[in-house]
């Protein structure tokens, strides 16, 4: 039997990479009892990092799933990867959650995929609440964090707790709404005991219980009226506030713990199930005109789903959740985008090391399925076809681009066929054949993801590949005008070959990267038939594909044919083809070719104290800044124009320049011409390349 919604919290772990999300994750299913030992991130035996490439850089790469029980209520919870190249999971788990435990890093404070992230979950209206862990690290310090939380989001942020103890000699908390202090002993479940507050701790407790009561005093008239005046403030309407302030975004309580030690986390469970809302809290989801959808078991079946994991055994396996009605096992559903139906067989419910499975899955529930034929993450499962899409979330643009071959000849299908199950897991990698230089190129949010793609294509399906640099899809046109006459002759026994025709060429007026060739026919008097006008202008085009200058496609020319003549026997289309080839190549061997190369538009975000060490960067790589402004958090955006060639290997510069804060999204521009200097290196590297292939 499912559990009713109003008992259901969905919970996604968020932040930085390395805030302690996944030992958090760990510690949390161990103190309710899901799991029998207190996994370890260092020891590689932490139940959500399971994936060997988790392992090997300790840190996760995809969002973990696991349900467990606490005070009679199901938790949902989510842990989701810190590192920014794997950002499309995080995401996908805010989506389909109520709220977010940010886990925040006591040495570091807000870092910078803790306030992106923040944004995020303010635009989903997530309840949020705060965990600041590693309190017994060298310089962490609960009090400095509070306050850059505070400066990052706001003045509702709120400490509902403060540590006893500071680094090495964090010792426990105090509840600073029940006004009690707790004290941990071990790492063990049974590890908290009630002591007194301790009397040095006493006028700070009472200082920062002020303040939460400053804020939980805010979310009524009525409440706040009768503090001012003095009123006693019961501690039921305490808790009653400070839960209603939290489910509506207007209270941010902030925690705090060692996950490691197994310390605050009961604490942090309770706060889970007493402040975050449920399903039924979070209410009535509109997704079009005239479908809301709500947390009921007796309406018309919708579920989403939100993860997608490719696995060569089991096929797909789908997370979703359900949205509104029962998802049962042995039942007909249809897939939305598919408009087909759907066999839902085996339901799985991820408990501790376990999975089992279940007979069904009730409105506001998190589960996942195995084995459906077409369904992919992003897609709705339902009882009736209704036209239906989830807001799409917005991914950040690959960035880090390779071109990749098989290690094997013929292992080109294995390779795609894979490659297209991953992308189906992660939407941020983008794949796509350079049509220019014919390489199968792909693209991730940084050289680690597409390390990571290449190391799961191996584990996973058993294909290797080998990664390089892409070629800079380089353009050559010309720079003056040029005439040219082609013909070709050939007699050699009966029918022979004939075709003669005159042109001339020019640049377009227009921008090269906008028009790319125009052929006009101006014969007169049919000094050559129109059947083999065509023909000419293939010929043209045909040379056009490999320029003068280093062999690279031409554009922005103006073919004109004006003159020519035929036989009346031995001219065809073939004979007029290559005239046009050999008039065209002759024709821009004079016209001043040059070489073209792609610039692309740049927009960075970076820390305001690295701006100057980013754009003296970019000024080297022969960028052009076209302006900057500062943005959230004591972030500055930069736009810059740079030449393509320069950014290939962009991304861990950016990384060096800017600790590790910066990131940027690129999009192509227009071409430009290329200096001599560097267009005679690309034409020598060019030549030196053809000679080492023959």
């Amino acid at each position: 039997m499912h559990k009713a919604a109003d008992r259901i919290r969905n919970v996604a772990l968020v932040g930085h990479r390395g805030s302690g999300k996944t030992s958090l994750f760990e510690a949390l299913l161990y103190q309710a009892r899901a799991t029998n030992r207190l996994g370890s991130v260092a020891d590689g035996t932490s139940l959500s990092d399971a994936d060997p490439d988790e392992q090997a850089r300790g840190m996760s790469i995809g969002a973990a799933l696991n349900s467990f029980e606490w005070q009679d209520r199901r938790i949902n919870l989510l842990d989701t990867p810190g590192e920014p190249s794997f950002v499309a999971d995080a995401l996908g788990a805010l989506r389909v959650c109520e709220s977010a435990v940010f886990v925040v890093n006591a040495v570091m404070g807000a870092e910078v995929s803790t306030i992106r992230l923040w944004e995020r979950a303010s635009e989903l209206d997530l309840a949020r609440l705060i965990f600041v862990n590693m309190l017994d690290r060298e310089r962490a310090d609960f009090f400095r964090t509070l306050d850059s939380l505070k400066a990052a989001f706001g003045p509702h942020v709120v400490a509902t707790e403060i540590p006893i103890g500071s680094e090495h000699e964090v010792t426990g908390l105090i509840d600073l709404v029940d006004m009690k202090a707790y004290e941990y002993s071990d790492a063990s479940r049974e590890n908290c005991r009630e002591i007194p507050i301790p009397e040095e701790l006493q006028a700070q407790a009472e200082e920062f219980r002020e303040n939460l009561m400053d804020e939980v005093a805010e979310v009524s008239d009525t409440l706040m009226e009768r503090y001012l005046e003095g009123d006693e403030i019961a501690h039921d309407e305490i808790v009653a506030a400070l839960k209603d302030g939290t489910n509506h975004g207007g209270i941010f309580p902030v925690t705090c713990g060692v996950a490691t030690r197994n310390l605050g986390t009961n604490r942090l469970l309770d706060a889970i199930v007493e402040d975050l809302p449920s399903p039924v809290k979070h209410g009535v989801m509109d997704v079009t005109d005239h479908v809301a959808l709500e947390p009921v078991e007796d309406k018309e079946l919708f579920a989403y789903v939100f993860k997608t994991r490719a696995d060569p055994f089991a096929g797909r396996i789908n997370l979703f959740r359900v949205y509104q009605g029962v998802l049962e096992h042995d039942s007909h559903v249809l897939n939305t985008r598919q408009h087909g139906k759907e066999r839902i067989g085996q339901l799985i419910r991820f408990c501790g090391k376990e999975t089992e499975t279940v007979d069904e899955f009730g409105p506001g529930d998190i589960g996942a399925v195995a084995k459906l034929k077409e369904t992919r993450a992003g897609d709705w499962l339902a009882s009736r076809d209704e036209p239906i899409a989830m807001p799409a979330i917005k991914l950040p643009a690959p960035v880090m681009a390779f071109a990749m071959e098989p290690k094997t000849k013929g292992d080109e299908d294995k390779v795609f066929t894979a490659l297209r199950r991953l992308q189906e897991e992660d939407p941020t990698i983008d794949l796509h054949r350079d049509q220019q230089t014919g390489e199968q190129i792909v693209a991730g949010l940084s050289q680690m993801h597409v390390e990571v793609l290449v190391d799961r294509l191996h584990s996973r399906f058993g294909a290797e590949v080998t990664l390089k640099p892409p070629r800079v899809p380089y353009q050559e046109t010309i720079r003056r005008p040029a005439k040219a006459h082609g013909r070709h002759k050939k007699q050699t026994g009966g029918r022979g070959q004939f075709g003669d025709c005159h042109i001339e060429i020019e640049p377009l007026e227009h921008d090269a990267a906008t028009a790319d060739f125009e052929f006009v026919d101006a014969i007169k008097g049919g000094v050559i038939p129109q059947g083999f006008i065509p023909a000419v202008e293939k010929g043209v085009l045909e040379a056009m594909a490999h320029g003068p200058v280093a062999g690279y496609p031409v554009k922005g020319v103006r073919v004109r044919l004006f003159d020519g003549s035929y036989h009346t026997v031995d001219s065809s289309e073939h004979a007029f083809k290559t005239a046009g080839s050999l008039a065209m190549r002759q024709a821009m061997a004079d016209a001043g070719a040059v070489l073209l190369e792609p610039i692309m538009t740049v927009t960075l975000s970076v820390p305001e104290d690295s701006v100057g060490d980013v754009i003296g960067d970019l000024n080297s790589r022969r960028g052009r800044p076209q302006g900057m402004e500062p943005v959230a958090s004591g972030m500055t955006e930069v736009k810059a124009e740079v030449p393509m060639a320069e950014m290939l290997t962009y991304a861990p510069d950016l990384r060096a320049l800017t600790g590790g804060q910066g990131d940027y999204t690129m999009e192509f521009a227009r071409y430009e011409e290329v200096p001599a200097h560097l267009a005679s290196k690309v034409v020598a590297k060019i030549t030196a390349e053809e000679e080492a292939a023959v």
